[in-house]
């Protein structure tokens, strides 16, 4: 990864970066360290990409876990209360939020680097964010704003297919697509859901493509970065991951990004998954993710340095406006690529000399610092294990 700058701005200063199982704490392990920072890396595993990194100066082994939050929660703040960081910065939503609702305790002790609660919330929201799409005439799906029920749907007369997926949740789960009202009807039923907590809104048609945002706004509102990525692989094809990512130039969808992120008065580095609709091209907003998406190490590659921007945020420095410098080169990972390319008819036509990329990266190897592709692979091969064993039972 080439270098944006030499000088060392964050000597003296201390980063404590949360939930090292993200493949995105990579690039930011890499940045801050490049500046010049004491950086340490909260884990839970020594799978976990940050702890099998051999660029943090600490490396700790403790609570950060999707599964048991409370614990999590009341870990992080005993950390943090510790006093001996500078600046914490969260990698994913779980710790974001934790940060976002302990920011006014918390900020006694380090720069808190999150959005305020009540900004956090909102964005957090799916619905909310639908809402603000329709409200101000940005591009989204058809979102049913107001329902708690199918017998209020059956009502207004939607059109299927629909989706539904939990208003706010992390990654895909609960995500479910029903063809008929009555499919629909009885899986509410059986499950006792209450809709008015999940987000009810078309399904994007077949031939529709994938795509990200990212943006940075300093402290002031402004924008000091924002390109668009487009994901050429997906695994699995039908909702999964992205694999393979690729820089997008689209000027209308950057006005979209640019406009949602002023009207939710989001703060930080903000990731924006969208769609590219089949049936009119539009780029349309799906949710919002405050905090750094995996996507984001592709804007590392292509001259976005979101280390520096976030490091001279944090401190009341002039924030450095960035724009990518290259937009011939692919990101992948190859662990879940090579899944993708087991699965996919179209493994062959959609490779990426064939898609127009003249080069191709690996999103977690470094020749310096090669262990947590390792991990990655193992911890991968662990988790699809017990998942088959799972089905089994």
């Amino acid at each position: 990864m080439e270098k944006v700058s030499e000088d060392k701005i964050g000597k003296g200063r201390h980063v404590l970066l949360l939930e090292g199982y993200c493949k995105q704490c990579l690039p930011f392990l890499r940045g801050f360290k490049e500046l010049g920072c004491e950086v340490s890396i909260l884990c839970g595993s020594r799978l976990d990409c940050g702890y099998a990194s051999r660029l943090p100066d600490h490396k700790i082994l403790g609570i950060c876990d999707l599964k048991r939050p409370k614990e999590s929660e009341e870990y992080i703040v005993s950390l943090i209360s510790t006093g001996k960081y500078d600046l914490v910065f969260p990698l994913f939503d779980f710790s974001a939020r934790i940060l976002s609702h302990h920011k006014e305790e918390l900020s006694r002790f380090a720069v808190i680097y999150a959005n305020d609660p009540d900004v956090f919330d909102a964005a957090n929201d799916k619905l909310n964010v639908m809402r603000v799409c329709m409200e101000n005439g940005l591009p989204c799906p058809a979102t049913v704003t107001e329902a708690a029920s199918v017998e209020d749907l059956r009502r207004k007369q939607v059109r299927f297919p629909l989706i539904i997926k939990p208003r706010r949740m992390y990654g895909a789960r609960g995500f479910h697509i029903f063809h008929s009202l009555e499919e629909m009807d009885d899986y509410v039923r059986e499950r006792r859901l209450d809709l008015s907590g999940y987000v009810v809104q078309e399904f994007m048609p077949e031939g529709s493509r994938v795509m990200g945002g990212n943006v940075f706004v300093d402290r002031d509102g402004e924008i000091k970065s924002l390109y668009l990525y487009i994901c050429e692989h997906l695994y699995p094809e039908d909702g999964g991951t992205s694999t393979l990512n690729a820089i997008l130039v689209r000027e209308d969808i950057e006005r979209t990004c640019a406009e949602l992120v002023r009207k939710m008065r989001l703060r930080g580095v903000i990731g924006i998954d969208l769609m590219i609709d089949a049936r009119d091209g539009l780029g349309k907003v799906i949710e919002i993710n405050v905090r750094p998406v995996h996507g984001i190490t592709l804007g590392f590659l292509c001259g976005i340095d979101h280390a520096r921007q976030v490091f001279e945020d944090a401190f009341g420095l002039p924030v450095t406006p960035m724009t990518v410098n290259r937009t011939d080169t692919c990101l992948r990972i190859l662990q879940t690529d090579f899944l993708w390319f087991l699965s996919s008819p179209e493994r062959f036509s959609r490779q990426p000399r064939r898609l127009g990329y003249r080069h191709v990266k690996e999103q977690m190897f470094y020749w310096d610092d090669p262990l947590p592709w390792l991990a990655f692979l193992v911890g991968g091969v662990k988790d699809y294990r017990r998942k088959m064993l799972e089905k089994r039972q």
